[in-house]
């Protein structure tokens, strides 16, 4: 089956979806090295990282008293994003794994991390940011071993619910996304019906202003020329049911966040019953306030620990 991507393109800018698109972005945005994509993957995480690797393999707790902590990136990232809590989570006596988020499709996304998940020993603290909230809240559907959720500027989906139908946007504005600061090309998608889709990028020009505000220019364009995209299925597939409702909850509100609306981001980490934070971030809150989502992790951790 073909897509008619002129019919997409309208159907994806048409009321609520074009609006709540918005929530969609990922803040990590800062380099490519996921498998589903080609481009320069080992120099772009060699330069972002300083050599240093976000992933770790999956250990046993040293000690049988901590969680290990899983952390899921979202679209226009990759696990590389999360480098600086890696590291400091480390220091505190925390196993940690950052396993890259395919980015494909909400379902298929989902059964991945679980496959981590079933392959993670012990308790779990599973943390997703912006789209990786999705992923998480389906992926521990099940898993036995995840005790808590953490939210990082992150969509918070119901049952039923796609990304872009999480929260309406009319009642909660402030995203900037939309038909003049995005690209649409077309692309192949095993997870999409017929194999077909369409992959959604942040124009160069707008990525600073729309995802990471709290970088400086040349950071900002370096994040969006590497910039890994997200399918259009994965923003129109609706969830399951959310783990949410089972599991205890934190959520870190970005208050200056113009990807996800900050209105819509408390919206549904009230309707989740999460314990909820706010910083003074745009959405790349996970390279620009590290610390920040640190203590939200910590905190998640040390309540089920």
């Amino acid at each position: 089956m073909s897509i008619d991507t002129r019919h997409l393109r309208r159907a994806r800018w048409s009321g609520l979806a074009a609006a709540a698109l918005v929530a969609l972005l990922p803040v990590t945005a800062s380099l490519v090295t996921s498998g589903q994509t080609s481009r320069a993957e080992a120099a772009t995480r060699h330069a972002a990282t300083g050599g240093l690797s976000a992933v770790q393999p999956a250990r046993a707790p040293q000690d049988g008293s901590k969680p290990t902590i899983v952390l899921i990136h979202g679209a226009f990232a990759d696990a590389s994003g999360w480098t600086q809590e890696v590291v400091s989570l480390q220091r505190q006596g925390y196993d940690v794994i950052a396993p890259a988020n395919p980015l494909r499709g909400l379902t298929s996304d989902s059964d991945y991390v679980r496959s981590v998940l079933a392959t993670t020993p012990g308790p779990v603290v599973l943390v997703g940011h912006s789209y990786g909230g999705a992923v998480i809240t389906n992926a521990a559907r099940g898993a036995e071993n995840v005790k808590a959720l953490v939210y990082v500027a992150a969509f918070v989906p119901d049952a039923g619910q796609a990304i872009v139908t999480s929260y309406d946007p009319a009642a909660y504005p402030g995203s900037l996304l939309g038909p003049d600061t995005t690209l649409i090309p077309p692309a192949a998608n095993p997870a999409a019906p017929g194999g077909q889709d369409l992959d959604v990028y942040i124009k160069p020009a707008s990525f600073r202003t729309v995802f990471a505000g709290d970088r400086s220019p040349a950071a900002a364009a370096a994040m969006a020329a590497t910039q890994r995209p997200l399918s259009y299925f994965a923003q129109t597939e609706p969830s399951g049911q959310p783990a949410w409702k089972n599991l205890p909850s934190w959520d870190l509100v970005t208050m200056q966040d113009r990807a996800i609306s900050p209105g819509g981001q408390l919206f549904m980490a009230r309707r989740a019953g999460a314990t909820v934070s706010t910083v003074d971030s745009a959405h790349d809150v996970i390279v620009s306030h590290p610390q920040d989502v640190v203590d939200v992790i910590l905190q998640a951790a040390r309540a089920v620990g």
